[in-house]
Formats: C-alpha cells, sequence, structure tokens
C-alpha cells in the first residue's frame, strides 16, 4: 500500500507568491511578485532600484490596513505579515518619511526631485500650510517647473486654473502665480525651480510634519506631528507646543493615551493625548520613537529598543532598524557616481493637473480628495468672508477653549456638521497678507524659535486642517472629517454641566454611580485604616512626590534583582562548599586556587563563627 504524503500547511504557503502594486509620488505604478517570507526591506530595495536611488533612507513604504489605519512597512519583517488580513493584490504607496532638515545637502537631484514631489502632495493636501505670500511664490515655482518659462501665445489668461495646486485656490492666488510665474522666475530650469521651492517650503512650521489627529484633555481636536526640531501640536491656526528632540525624555502610550514626557524651562512636563483607535495610538508611538531616533541620535549603534511602558514585560516593545540622519548625511557626501536621470512627469500625467481630480483610485492606495469646483465659482469676497469666518471659530486659548468655541463646538455635533466641518476642511488660502511672517535669515529664525519654543506660535492666518483622507487614520470628509474618528470623544466640562442640567435622568444616574463610589470608597478608607494608618500616609506622602515615587520604585526593583542574584549564588555556592557531589564542571572549580583560598580563609572562619553563635544560643535556651 503506497502512504500519501502531504506537505504542512507553512511549508506550501511558502511557495505561494504575492504580487504587491506600489503607487509612486508621481501617481505612477510599479509591481512584483514576492514570496511569502520575504521582508519589508525587498520591496523598499526594489523601488529605490527602479529609480536607480542611492539616498534611500529619508524613504519608506506605507500601507493602510482593513481597518482603514495607516502603518509603515518595517523593513525587518515579512510582508505578509504586516499586511495581515489585506486583500491581495497588496497595494502601497511610496512615500518620503524623514524629510531632510537641510534639503541643500541632499547630494543627488534625484532625491531632490522625489522631495519636490512628496512636498507637491503635502501642500495639495493641506498638509503644508502655506500663508497667501508663501501660497503664491510655492505655486508658481511648481508651475515653472512644470511648464518652463511664461509664453503669451502658448498661455491664456487662465492657465494657471489647469493645475489644482491647492485644496482650494481663488482666482487672486491664481493671479498672483501668474505674475511671479512671468516676472520672478522667468530663465529657471526645472531643477532650479524645484530647488527654490525646498528652499521656500523648508522654512514653513509645518514642513515635514504628518498629522495625526487627537484630542486635548478639553476635547478639542488637535494635529501632532515630528519634525526634524523635535514634537509639535498645532491647534486652529497656532503651534500650541514645540518641544525639542532633546527636551524629550520618553514618549509611551497605555491604549487610546499618548503620552510625552519631557522638560521645558527645566521643569518636568507631561502632555497627554487621546487617540481615535488603540491602533492609531501605537501608531503614533512608533512614528515618534523613529523620528526621535533617526533625528537625535548621532550614530545608529546608540538607537535602543524603547519600551510603551517602564514596568519589567509589559507594554510594546520596538527599536528603529536603520542609519540616522548624520550618518546619512555623511555618507551622501561620499557619492562619487555621474548623476542619474531624473525622469520627470510630462504635462497632464502629475497630479497637479485638472483631469487626475475624477481618476479612479484602489482602496487600499491613498485616496484623492473629492473633485473641487472651478475656481470660477469663487469670488474674491466669498473668500474673504470665509476666512474671517474660520478666524473667529479658533480658540484663543489652546489649553482653555472659549466659551464662543465651546457652544460653537455643541452646535456642531447636534446639528450635523455645520461648525466642526468649517474648521475640519481643508484650509483655504487667504487674500490678506498683512499678517504674514517676514522671511527673516536662519540665525534670527533660531533665536526666535527658541524664545518662542516654549508658548504658542500663530503660524498663520489659516486654521491647519490637512485633508481628513489623508490623515494617518483616513476618513471620508463629506462624512464628518476627523471628528467620526472618535466614536467616543473627550467631552468638555462646560460641555458636560450643561447637559447635566438638560437631561434629568443623566444627572439622577450620575448622582447615583457617585453615591455609590463615595460608599466604595468609605469602606476602602476604613479597611485600610484597621491595616495600618502610619503605613498609610507614609505611602500617601510618597505617591504624593514623584519624584520621590520614582526613587523608591528604582530601589524596589534594585532590591527585586539582587534578591534574584541571590537566589541563584547561594544555593550554587552551597553545592560547592558542602556537598560531596563529584561532578566533572564542579570538581575543577573546587581544584582551582582562588577557590582554596576562598573556603580556607573565609568561608570555614565564618562558618566556624556561625556553628558557635549557634551553639551559645542553644546553652542559653537550654539553661533558661
Amino acid at each position: 500500500m503506497k502512504m500519501l504524503r502531504f506537505r504542512s500547511p507553512s511549508i506550501r504557503s511558502l511557495d505561494q507568491e504575492v504580487l504587491c502594486t506600489i503607487r509612486l509620488l508621481d501617481d505612477s505604478e510599479i509591481s512584483c511578485s514576492i514570496q511569502r517570507d520575504t521582508k519589508g526591506q525587498f520591496l523598499l530595495d526594489h523601488v529605490c532600484n527602479h529609480y536607480n536611488l542611492l539616498e534611500k533612507d529619508y524613504f519608506g513604504i506605507r500601507y493602510v490596513d482593513p481597518e482603514k489605519q495607516r502603518h509603515w512597512l518595517e523593513p525587518n519583517k515579512p510582508v505578509v505579515r504586516q499586511m495581515k488580513s489585506a486583500q491581495q493584490p497588496y497595494t502601497m504607496c511610496f512615500r518620503m518619511k524623514f524629510y531632510p532638515n537641510e534639503p541643500m545637502k541632499i547630494k543627488e537631484e534625484l532625491t531632490r526631485y522625489l522631495l519636490y514631489l512628496q512636498l507637491k502632495r503635502d501642500i495639495y493636501h493641506g498638509r503644508l500650510l502655506c500663508p497667501f505670500a508663501e501660497a503664491a511664490y510655492l505655486g508658481a515655482c511648481i508651475i515653472q517647473a512644470e511648464l518652463g518659462d511664461y509664453d503669451p501665445e502658448e498661455h491664456p489668461s487662465d492657465y494657471i486654473s489647469d493645475f489644482k495646486l491647492f485644496p482650494k485656490q481663488s482666482l487672486k492666488l491664481e493671479r498672483k502665480i501668474m505674475e511671479i510665474h512671468k516676472n520672478e522666475l522667468r530663465g529657471q530650469s526645472a531643477a532650479s525651480a524645484e530647488l527654490n521651492m525646498l528652499q521656500r517650503a523648508h522654512s514653513l512650521e509645518t514642513y515635514g510634519v504628518d498629522p495625526h489627529p487627537c484630542k486635548d484633555f478639553t476635547g478639542s481636536t488637535a494635529f501632532l506631528g515630528f519634525t526634524a526640531t523635535g514634537f509639535v501640536v498645532f491647534q486652529g491656526n497656532k503651534r500650541i507646543h514645540l518641544l525639542k528632540w532633546v527636551d524629550v525624555s520618553k514618549l509611551k502610550f497605555e491604549g487610546k493615551t499618548f503620552y510625552v514626557i519631557g522638560i521645558q524651562k527645566e521643569k518636568k512636563l507631561v502632555l497627554t493625548f487621546h487617540t481615535s483607535t488603540p491602533a492609531a495610538c501605537k501608531h503614533l508611538w512608533k512614528c515618534g520613537v523613529e523620528n526621535q531616533a533617526f533625528y537625535k541620535c548621532a550614530k545608529s549603534s546608540q538607537i535602543k529598543t524603547v519600551s510603551s511602558s517602564n514596568i519589567f514585560f509589559k507594554g510594546s516593545r520596538f527599536r528603529y532598524s536603520g542609519r540616522v540622519a548624520k550618518e546619512v548625511i555623511e555618507a551622501s557626501s561620499k557619492i562619487q557616481r555621474e548623476p542619474p536621470e531624473v525622469r520627470r512627469a510630462q504635462f497632464g500625467q502629475s497630479r497637479s493637473f485638472n483631469s487626475l481630480s475624477h481618476k479612479n483610485l484602489i482602496m487600499n492606495m491613498e485616496p484623492l480628495v473629492p473633485a473641487l469646483p472651478s475656481t470660477n465659482e469663487y469670488e474674491e469676497t466669498a473668500t474673504d468672508n470665509g476666512v474671517i469666518a474660520v478666524k473667529d471659530s479658533v480658540p484663543l486659548s489652546p489649553l482653555k477653549p472659549s466659551a464662543a468655541s465651546t457652544v460653537t463646538s455643541q452646535q456642531g455635533t447636534e446639528g450635523g456638521n455645520s461648525a466642526l466641518s468649517n474648521d475640519l476642511q481643508p484650509p483655504r488660502v487667504s487674500m490678506e497678507t498683512s499678517n504674514l511672517r517676514p522671511q527673516s535669515p536662519k540665525a534670527e529664525d533660531d533665536m526666535q524659535e527658541d524664545d518662542e519654543a516654549s508658548g504658542p506660535l500663530t503660524i498663520s492666518e489659516l486654521v491647519y486642517s490637512p485633508c481628513a483622507s489623508m490623515l494617518p487614520t483616513p476618513v471620508d470628509d463629506s462624512q464628518g472629517g476627523v471628528d467620526l474618528l472618535f466614536s467616543s470623544p473627550v467631552q468638555s466640562p462646560a460641555r458636560l454641566l450643561r447637559e447635566l442640567h438638560a437631561d434629568p435622568d443623566i444627572q439622577a444616574q450620575l448622582e447615583a454611580e457617585r453615591e455609590r463610589d463615595r460608599a466604595y470608597e468609605r469602606t476602602r478608607l476604613a479597611a485600610r485604616s484597621r491595616m495600618g494608618g502610619a503605613l498609610t500616609s507614609s505611602l500617601r506622602l510618597l505617591s504624593s512626590n514623584e519624584r520621590v515615587n520614582a526613587c523608591v520604585l528604582s530601589v524596589a526593583r534594585f532590591i527585586a534583582v539582587v534578591m534574584g542574584v541571590l537566589l541563584v549564588t547561594v544555593p550554587t555556592l552551597l553545592l560547592l562548599l558542602e556537598s560531596d557531589i563529584d561532578v566533572s564542571f564542579l570538581h575543577e572549580i573546587r581544584q582551582t586556587p582562588e577557590f582554596e583560598q576562598f573556603h580556607y580563609e573565609y568561608y570555614c572562619p565564618f562558618r566556624r563563627w556561625i556553628l558557635c553563635k549557634i551553639s551559645m544560643a542553644m546553652e542559653n535556651l537550654w539553661s533558661d
């Protein structure tokens, strides 16, 4: 009888190939087949080989899981394990992961061109906030790079409207872009125009920010990001926090809560934010750990494995695997080869072109925003009124929202998306230029940044509201925008009080819960007092002081480690000194001169002294 042999599922699955489609920065696509044990570094190398790209440490591959949560593909883990239950073929996007702190230090034109494509996407989706003057200059650089010099015979009066450069662009902005394109950028090549755009975009506060939507402790929406400088928080039209990497001591998360622990003005600072899901919070934490390691460390050998918790064997552990910024710059300076050919996208193939607004996209890809109305439908007066309305809706204080803003948020929640959608729409280019931040030299910028790092800073007359479909947890703007991510938002105290007075049933229910909590607290305190009032008071005193509490925790850990070492070493010594077990390795240890010296000079006298004390104690006991 012939025996049938079946291959195990794990071995059979290794032979199956998986098709991967990677969408590039110019919206073109490349495909490849991988094995089920292929790691993420293979896909990144495949794209870089397609471009002939050497400065590849700035880039990464991003994908979206079935729960619409974005992730960066980890290079040292198998692709199939990371994609989990995603539908095949896998669809991913090649994106800029770490923005260069100084674009001028990029060695090759190809790398600068890819950074230029990424910044074009950031502008289009509202991630790179542009005041009016900056928006006009950046738009003119894009037009110069795409079309070249202005030619009145080829370019009609409304040729700028063929390009969708911003989420909503007005006629006045298009005229300003046309003016700069005609007069200031004439004669510049595509590479020069792109370099000018990089230099101007680099000076903006939101350069390199991948915004993560969160809620602060008041329930207000804030956007968290990581840059080459440090950890930043945007709310409304203000940058309310800038914590430099040297001042960030720890990043951690628990469930949906994200903590940033640092030092500001020689005082400990703890910032707390709430995300929509635990997966979004973990993704935010991993992005922070990677950015801190990339920009802060001087060498990759200094990177350590980071834990999300202070307790042993608890929480997630993660380590950034790759070169740091300083090593990347040093490696770039040593590149010696003929510059590779840069294949720029032709007019009509770029995302800026109007026809791409109606392109159908695959679900796993980064979706485009819905098709925007024509700029001819926007009048200058309507745009100005819209900017004024946005300004009025911005809370004056980032930590304590005003009553007007709270009422506005309540009306937006109860009546659909009326007020909140205004704050969450893609940013509108303002017609006012009086509040623009003047362009200053680098030294003055550094001094100003040091002075304003600890306090709120108005970055623009616009509200920072990136397109909700481009956030790390993308949603449809027409279905509620960012607030749709928070199914159970953190309510502000003022709104909670209004709800309590408005609904007597809720008020009675909460009063009953409070009474049960008070009864339970009284019982617990009584039990504690019976067990020992002095011990309880001392523990409370220690827990009230965070520094003392940390010291006590460190001492407890040290004692636990010492006890563990003693539990191992003491039985081993007794086994060597007192037992007669004749084992080869024990016999070799006993024959060493060091062991013999320890045995006769220290252990034997100590044992005689212990036996003498025991005998004296026994004699006294029997005599009594």
